[in-house]
């Protein structure tokens, strides 16, 4: 018998951060499933009233309660694709002990946010039962918003070095790239990724005032200037081309959609648990129904996005007037990320945001003899 030809790297990697992303997601699922309809979380909501009593101290104590429970039983999974995989296929720079350092960082920052979340989501809940769903929308809206224009500014340092871009002449071309499209930018930083990973990258990051591109080290190190224009360019096509706000219209939709689904259907099963919608032991019925609304809603969500990157595709060759520098670009992060050319068109539709390297690609090169007006800019350049 003729011996089984070895996947090549990218493809072992991705269907091994596959599985473990549907075993986590299945186990987090059955996590829930198992404390609701065992009366688990019944009996931790009473066991903590025995020493607590303020609904709000109770809450606190049963959510982080179940979140240690839901930590210890996932960690084998996270830390199998977060530390042990990226230095399996080396695209990690990361030691053990930087590892968990991030890692506890992220949850300083994330805790208090997401208690001051489940607090008003809490008091919304006992102050409007019918129309808390409705509120809460509009404070993860305009949460969210804030976040974006500070995350740049208070956030991101906390876990890279940010500097101005040290490169003049590229510096001066990405502004230049911007201003064709009418973006004003605070400024162009370059950062220490490579403390962390192999891998490149490359954003716009914040709102208004605050926006900025940020080049991480790894990306100016394997990219030659034309190249990262070009892959800049495509994400001035997603602001041009108001991708940004059409797919924060889209969440906002969604986030009330999926919040007014789970309060009707909370409304009907909360009773099997609790006497009333505030019972903090029946909450654990709300975030499954979240889930799986979650889970429902995100092909269609990764196939609006799939559209417009291919927008943004076209915009970029039209912006820097030849496909040829954004292909080389695209073909050397995809080496760099060890991203899967061609994924498997069924994982391709359900999880993939972006389309595959190999159709991006193949449909630019096919845009080679094409004329380019650059109808997107300002003035024609």
């Amino acid at each position: 018998m003729p011996e089984k030809q070895k996947l090549p790297s990218e493809k072992r990697y991705h269907r091994y951060q596959l599985i473990l992303s549907i075993t986590e997601f299945v186990l987090g699922l059955a996590f829930l499933l198992v404390i609701i309809l065992t009366g688990f979380s019944t009996g931790l909501e009473n066991w903590i009233r025995g020493f607590a009593a303020n609904d709000y101290l109770v809450l606190i104590i049963f959510v982080i309660a179940l979140g240690i429970m839901e930590f210890v039983l996932l960690f084998p999974l996270s830390f199998t694709s977060g530390y042990i995989l990226e230095h399996r296929f080396n695209l990690s720079n990361q030691s053990f002990g930087a590892w968990v350092w991030e890692k506890f960082k992220g949850l300083l920052i994330a805790g208090p946010l997401g208690l001051i979340l489940l607090i008003i989501f809490y008091t919304l809940l006992r102050k409007f039962p019918v129309s808390w769903w409705f509120i809460m929308g509009t404070v993860m809206l305009l949460f969210s918003v804030v976040l974006a224009r500070l995350a740049p500014i208070l956030i991101f340092p906390l876990f890279y070095k940010f500097e101005k871009l040290k490169d003049d002449e590229l510096a001066e071309k990405v502004s230049s790239l911007c201003e064709k499209v009418g973006m004003k930018l605070e400024g162009v930083y370059q950062f220490n990724l490579s403390k962390s990973t192999k891998k490149g990258n490359a954003a716009f990051t914040g709102l208004g005032k605050s926006r900025r591109v940020i080049l991480g080290d790894t990306l100016l190190n394997n990219l030659k200037a034309e190249e990262i224009l070009g892959v800049l360019a495509h994400e001035l096509g997603h602001f041009k081309l108001k991708h940004i706000w059409k797919s924060m219209g889209l969440g906002v939709i969604t986030t009330y959609l999926g919040l007014f689904l789970v309060s009707v259907i909370y409304n009907s099963t909360y009773p099997s648990i609790g006497e009333h919608p505030w019972t903090i032991a029946a909450l654990p019925l709300m975030a499954l129904i979240l889930t799986l609304y979650e889970f429902i809603t995100s092909p269609m969500m990764n196939a609006y996005s799939r559209s417009n990157e291919r927008a943004a595709d076209d915009f970029a060759v039209n912006l820097i007037g030849e496909p040829k520098s954004f292909i080389s670009g695209l073909n050397k992060l995809s080496d760099q990320n060890l991203a899967d050319r061609t994924p498997n068109p069924i994982v391709e539709f359900l999880f993939y945001s972006h389309p595959s390297i190999e159709k991006r690609v193949a449909r630019l090169k096919m845009e080679e003899t094409r004329n380019y007006n650059i109808p997107y800019t300002k003035k024609a350049v």
